[in-house]
């Protein structure tokens, strides 16, 4: 039925969040963030995400860019304990980009599932993660081969959920819409924005995650089950 399988890949295949958490840990203790008043790096790291959440939600609606994201992260999270300090800012967020792509938390069964499905698909990543950084994780985690075409945001100028980049990976790809299913953790932007033009889609929900949307193709808890399904 499908000829084209486009995957996520943050949270998806590469596991963000294990991934990231462990850089934010190794760099609290680099930068000796107790010393400058932080107690807990727990504490730390779960402020760091409600603003680095906040600013990817205005970076999708194209209200800030790239580089405000990368800048204010850090800064607007030390000042939540009265660190004025941007150049301290700017460091930990410069060690932050170079080395989180480097971690190799991968779901379960990533390379298993892809090395199935690669000889009866073509297989192709759509995200809306920042290319250089996106490429770095694919190469590091040895995923590159697997794919056919990477297509990032910054490459299109649109981010998902938007018609204009599943379009443009349609001509990309050579495919249609009814050729194509997409695989995706992000129920705006994979499931539904897929969904919008023509594709089927297959929800990625590791944790079973409540949700309401009832016209999903289908959903998954594994990444193994895709054997099943496809």
């Amino acid at each position: 039925m499908y000829k084209h399988l486009f995957f996520d890949l943050d949270r998806t295949l590469w596991d963000f969040e294990k991934n990231s958490h462990e850089v934010l840990n190794d760099l609290f203790f680099k930068y000796n963030l107790v010393g400058k008043g932080i107690i807990s790096v727990d504490e730390f790291i779960a402020r760091y995400k409600i603003n680095n959440e906040k600013l990817w939600d205005l970076y999708r609606l194209n209200k800030i860019e790239k580089e405000k994201l990368r800048d204010e992260r850090f800064k607007l999270t030390l000042e939540e304990y009265n660190i004025l300090d941007d150049d301290l800012a700017n460091q930990i967020g410069l060690d932050y980009v170079e080395l989180c792509p480097m971690k190799t938390h991968l779901f379960p069964f990533v390379h298993s599932t892809l090395s199935f499905l690669k000889s009866r698909y073509e297989l192709h990543i759509i995200t809306n993660g920042f290319e250089e950084v996106q490429f770095k994780k694919l190469i590091h985690n040895n995923l590159l081969d697997y794919f056919n075409q990477i297509i990032t945001s910054e490459q299109v100028g649109y981010k998902k959920p938007s018609k204009e980049i599943f379009s443009y990976s349609f001509k990309k790809t050579f495919s249609r819409p009814s050729d194509c299913l997409m695989i995706g953790d992000d129920l705006l932007a994979d499931i539904h924005g897929s969904r919008e033009v023509g594709m089927d889609q297959i929800y990625f929900n590791p944790h079973s995650l409540p949700h309401t949307d009832a016209n999903i193709t289908h959903e998954i808890k594994c990444l193994s089950e895709l054997e099943q399904i496809l």
